[in-house]
């Protein structure tokens, strides 16, 4: 008797609703109660030097996003739906969600070290799930190199892994170019970017049994 059982593909696998679901709900009592009760400022990341840092944020930051820029959290859900998806059908639950928190947490590392180096002036919080998105996206493209995506207003298909090239690019320019009204936390996502390639990677080199 054969021992092969079937796995059918999830479309919207439980860690991805899951954390799309908390993002949500964290931006939702954003919206109502931060008059009150200043949710957006106890959540978000604090350079790690100043007296608003709580080592807590390390976690919320990443299901925090900005309550007055709507398309932020949209964004984020969104590429974590189209590729956290994919990789959490490969890997299984507590494995994706294993690598999605280590992203963020490893995104949140460099973002203050960085920070605490290069910032100077009025210190400013960071929020958004980016940087674990971004090491979602960079583990896909890592897996699925040559997978065609459509970038709008972008008329042609772009490869995964040029589209991950090019963000990082992005980020490395943005980082440390610091250009004036800028507020993208570039090293968060290269951060996550890093944490998200070494994962997989290791993953990849200790796992023979691979197929993709």
């Amino acid at each position: 008797m054969s021992n092969f059982r079937f796995t059918r593909y999830d479309r919207f696998p439980p860690i991805v609703k899951n954390l799309i679901i908390i993002n949500v709900l964290v931006f939702v009592a954003q919206l109502v109660f931060d008059s009150e009760y200043a949710l957006t400022y106890r959540l978000a990341l604090w350079p790690v030097d100043t007296p608003m840092f709580k080592p807590y944020q390390v976690a919320t930051h990443m299901f925090t996003h900005s309550p007055n820029f709507i398309f932020h959290i949209i964004m984020n859900m969104l590429v974590l739906w189209m590729f956290g998806r994919v990789l959490e059908n490969i890997w299984g639950a507590k494995r994706f969600l294993f690598f999605y928190l280590a992203s963020g947490v490893g995104a949140a590392a460099a973002h203050l070290l960085m920070q605490h180096f290069m910032g100077k002036g009025i210190p400013v919080p960071a929020v958004g799930a980016s940087g674990a998105i971004m090491g979602v996206f960079v583990a896909f493209a890592y897996l699925f190199p040559n997978t065609e995506l459509m970038i709008i207003p972008i008329p042609i298909p772009i490869k995964a892994k040029w589209l991950a090239l090019a963000y990082i690019a992005f980020d490395l320019f943005g980082g440390f170019g610091q250009v004036t009204g800028d507020n993208i936390a570039h090293f968060a996502h290269l951060g996550g970017a890093i944490t998200g390639f070494l994962i997989v990677f290791i993953w990849n080199k200790t796992n023979r049994r691979t197929l993709y």
